[in-house]
């Protein structure tokens, strides 16, 4: 038999969740509220971060809402360009294992030309620094192991290096001006 929860009686449209695990990641976000009445209410949400370091970082106020909307901008289109393996759609009719290759989107098209923009801002050290704390989700400490450099000053350059390359994204994505880059890199 069931036994009655103590504190507070929880009603019909109660959404509270129990607390965390004691090793859980999260940080507190606002969401669109998908019972709301009117458009545009919000609601407090606990987001995991912990295999998201752009969500770990903002959620500690190490970057601005630009980087970070410059950043998930980056993840989309490198999610829509990237063409790996793909589940087999079992409504398609089977012809002797052999599939054809559907045809390149135009958003797929246009991430393409977005990412190799970006590679052109960026440089190739940028690229692939954006590459493997966004894409692989490596920390500071990891992309300096791979690279054979393991002080903390390297780890330090790699995160300035990296606030800089979320700055140039911000900008790409039109999510920051020149202005409030240039003012955030010089600190005022």
């Amino acid at each position: 038999m069931a036994r009655a929860r103590r504190g507070r009686p929880a009603s019909i449209n109660d959404r509270h969740a129990g607390d965390p695990t004691i090793n859980a990641d999260v940080a507190m976000v606002e969401v669109d509220n998908p019972l709301a009445l009117e458009p545009g209410e919000k609601i407090a949400a606990l987001r995991s971060v912990r295999g998201d370091p752009l969500g770990r970082l903002h959620s500690h106020h190490q970057i601005d809402e630009a980087q970070y909307r410059g950043g998930r901008a980056f993840q989309s289109d490198w999610e829509r360009a990237e063409r790996g393996p793909q589940a087999v759609d079992p409504t398609r009719e089977y012809v002797d294992g052999i599939q054809a290759r559907e045809a390149i989107t135009e958003s797929q098209r246009q991430a393409v030309l977005r990412l190799n923009r970006i590679k052109r801002e960026l440089g190739t050290d940028g690229t692939t620094l954006v590459h493997d704390v966004l894409i692989l989700g490596l920390t500071m400490e990891q992309i300096g192991e791979r690279r054979s450099l393991r002080s903390q000053r390297w780890s330090e350059y790699f995160s300035r290096r990296f606030r800089e390359c979320l700055d140039r994204l911000a900008l790409c994505y039109g999510f920051a001006t020149e202005g409030a880059a240039e003012r955030r890199q010089s600190g005022h």
